[in-house]
């Protein structure tokens, strides 16, 4: 066993028998720099909602999950740190794109429209405010960049690079993904506005959904209850610490040394605010 990645987040070792461990932390970035401070019990929704999601959308595409029990996962993993923030998965032959599906006007594409440009492949006849659902959700992929940032990039070129059979596949499972997903988190006070998936091949060339899903850090998720249109909705995420940061001129200041506490508490009960809102 070895530890192939240490992220931002996850921690990730490869069995070298087709499968891996995935341990999330409670570690939180923000501006591209990992903060000092960790915020508590983080790692454990993050796994939560990623694996309600896994369960959920089975139905529609497989996914590399075997098992979050750690009985099933070496003796190194069966200890009290690891309960409720590690999975035991199925290695796979990641594809080299996030695949990003946009249900709402808002961010970098909003900047676009304004303008009168098309973002991405994809124009818009209809006017839209800020944060408008849009009338169909979209498809927008982008590379990923071993280092640096991620390349926004056309679902046309996409579908050239992998071929249009494989590209095809993976914009349908990603839509009907995040639709069905889309229906559970509004009636239960959630919007989301947009994700990003990630997929794999498994052994036989099947289509298989990995990495995380449908959580605040991969995602962005609106409180529906203050939602309107025309506005730019609080995210359930990182919005009280990069409030801070911004605020004290510290954004992107890898020197930092602790975030506060009030900061930190607020942060964890968003985290976890999303977490009882979803998984039920």
């Amino acid at each position: 066993m070895k530890k192939i990645i240490s992220g931002k987040v996850r921690e990730v070792y490869d069995l070298e028998d087709g499968r891996m461990i995935i341990v999330t932390t409670d570690r939180i970035s923000a501006f591209d720099v990992i903060l000092p401070t960790m915020i508590t019990d983080k790692g454990k929704v993050l796994n939560a909602l990623s694996n309600f999601w896994f369960e959920y959308t089975k139905d529609i595409v497989k996914n590399h999950m075997i098992s979050s029990d750690l009985k099933d996962m070496p003796a190194e993993f069966q200890k009290p740190e690891f309960e409720g923030r590690t999975i035991l998965v199925k290695k796979l032959k990641m594809i080299p794109y996030e695949v990003i599906v946009r249900g709402y006007m808002f961010g970098s594409m909003y900047e676009a429209y304004k303008k009168g440009e098309p973002f991405l492949g994809h124009s818009f006849t209809k006017e839209y405010k800020q944060a408008e659902k849009l009338e169909e959700p979209i498809v927008t992929p982008s590379t990923k960049a071993a280092e640096g940032h991620d390349i926004n990039v056309t679902l046309d070129y996409m579908k050239k690079d992998l071929g249009e059979e494989l590209g095809s596949k993976i914009e349908q499972a990603a839509l009907n993904i995040y639709k069905k997903c889309y229906d559970h988190a509004y009636k239960n006070g959630i919007i989301i506005a947009d994700t990003k998936f990630e997929f794999g091949l498994d052994e036989n060339g099947n289509l298989v959904l990995g990495d995380e899903v449908l959580t605040p850090d991969s995602s962005r998720f609106w409180n529906l209850s203050t939602y309107k249109e025309g506005t730019s909705p609080a995210s359930y995420d990182k919005q009280f610490i990069r409030d801070w940061l911004k605020e004290n001129n510290l954004a992107g200041d890898a020197s930092i040394k602790s975030i506060p506490d009030e900061i930190v508490s607020k942060t964890a009960a968003l985290y976890h605010e999303c977490q009882t809102k979803i998984c039920k």
